[in-house]
């Protein structure tokens, strides 16, 4: 059996995304830009490789094979064209 408020809560979103927020939204949004300002997103021109090679703070593995379960890699099939 389904939650009361897991059916209440998206048919509310619901309606507000698509009734009230066309006529609430040029109201509200002089007063939400004021709190969450537009910041231009600025990219160094120098990228690091170390800095690429990093996710989640992890390293990937530089390896062009496939890891088995036991951490191995099988090395792929490459054409020798």
């Amino acid at each position: 059996m389904v939650c009361i408020p897991c059916i209440v809560i998206p048919v509310l979103l619901w309606v507000y995304k698509r009734f009230l927020e066309p006529f609430l939204y040029p109201f509200i949004s002089p007063i939400m830009n004021m709190f969450w300002t537009k910041k231009a997103v600025q990219e160094t021109g120098t990228t690091d490789h170390k800095a690429t090679d990093t996710s989640n703070g992890t390293c990937k593995p530089e390896s062009n094979g496939v890891a088995t379960a036991n951490g191995a890699t099988i090395a792929a099939d490459k054409k020798t064209d």
